[in-house]
């Protein structure tokens, strides 16, 4: 049985929570700026993608294979850590197959909205919801093992996906505030779709509460460290493209990995 530490169930569980709400501050944008200066947008998409492949390939990747090579030895650990790894990019590829992610095309400026019918534009409000809260509950397993594990490599995770929540929430808010003008609503809408992830930690948790041994934190670690990756390659750095106006994106990718690294550095004195 892999021991976990009472207080580190309760820090992951308040990371989680707070990484998944942070799409309510993207709908509180929405509701209450003129307009999100896309620059400093595109540097903390890029800033958060960067935190996110770092952290995955260089700590959680490392601590699926560790706690696989405790259960089976070294070769085998190595082995099925990347093939768990694996594993986790093919789960969002799946994830994004049946239920494709259409944030990216909800910018708060689309002239879209302008020739669309309130109906048409609700229809596509619901359609964002539901996708991001089917692509929220990975991510939410994914910051409460880390942290459960250890809140050293869970905290820069959490993070990095709070503020991948941002435009995530803005995504949401958009279409419900333009079709039926009512900012609660669109507030309501992106709250709802952030709670998935701390729901999605409990009934992870839950499922596996009774066999949390070494493999088992070896499947969830190479999982977390896939699907992060994969997301962070897939949407948050061609969305920081897309804002960009200069090298807002490799700057924010670059000094994303770096603070990763420096944090990592300091949290082990």
């Amino acid at each position: 049985m892999h021991p976990v530490a009472p207080d580190n169930l309760w820090i992951a569980f308040g990371l989680t929570a707070a990484a998944g709400l942070a799409t309510a501050v993207g709908s509180l944008l929405v509701l209450f700026s003129k307009r999100p200066n896309p620059r400093l947008l595109a540097f903390g998409l890029a800033f958060a993608g960067g935190a996110m492949v770092y952290v995955s390939l260089s700590e959680i990747l490392n601590k699926s294979v560790a706690s696989f090579a405790q259960a089976y030895g070294d070769r085998l650990g190595f082995t099925y850590g990347t093939l768990w790894f694996l594993g986790g990019v093919l789960l969002v590829v799946l994830i994004d197959h049946l239920v494709p992610n259409p944030h990216e095309t909800l910018d708060k400026q689309d002239p879209a909205f302008k020739d669309k019918n309130r109906s048409s534009i609700r229809r596509v409000g619901l359609l964002s919801a539901v996708a991001i809260t089917a692509h929220n509950f990975p991510e939410g397993l994914a910051t409460f093992f880390a942290t459960l594990e250890s809140p050293s490599v869970g905290l820069p995770l959490a993070f990095a996906i709070a503020i991948h929540n941002i435009p995530e929430g803005i995504a949401i808010a958009v279409p419900v505030y333009f079709a039926t003008g009512r900012k609660s609503y669109a507030f309501g809408a992106s709250l709802l779709s952030g709670l998935a992830e701390p729901i999605g930690a409990a009934i992870g948790y839950f499922a596996l509460a009774g066999s949390l041994s070494h493999a088992t934190f070896g499947a969830v670690f190479g999982l977390i460290a896939g699907i992060m990756v994969f997301l962070a390659l897939d949407e948050l750095l061609p969305a920081a493209k897309r804002y960009a106006k200069g090298h807002e994106t490799v700057y924010g990718l670059v000094i994303g990995m770096a603070t990763i690294a420096i944090s990592l550095v300091l949290f082990k004195w």
